[in-house]
């Protein structure tokens, strides 16, 4: 099945004093399953998918999640974040221009 926008969030958890950061599986699952609660209440079960990942490797940014198929990941976010990106991103196409992580080009 293709949907027409897959979300993956980082749930990765680091060691307690581990050199870098971590999203953390706590914080992760809440943003991931604020998301998938906005998918049902849209009732876009089929059209949006909504999962917990492992390390993006862009741990000093996180918390992460990303939006395919455009690829553009949301950086240092929050459940309080969610509801924003999945109106304006996820509904309307329109990134959240404030939260985007940007990566240098080469």
């Amino acid at each position: 099945m293709k949907f027409e926008k897959h979300i993956f969030v980082c749930i990765n958890e680091r060691a307690p004093g581990a050199p870098r950061q971590s999203c953390g599986e706590e914080t992760g699952a809440a943003i991931a399953k604020r998301f998938k609660e906005l998918i049902l209440e849209h009732k876009l079960r089929m059209k949006v998918r909504a999962q917990r990942t492992s390390c993006f490797d862009i741990c000093e940014q996180g918390p992460i999640a990303v939006v395919y198929p455009e690829g553009i990941f949301y950086k240092g976010i929050s459940v309080s974040d969610v509801d924003e990106i999945f109106e304006q991103h996820i509904l309307n196409n329109a990134p959240v221009e404030r939260l985007q992580l940007t990566f240098p080009k080469k």
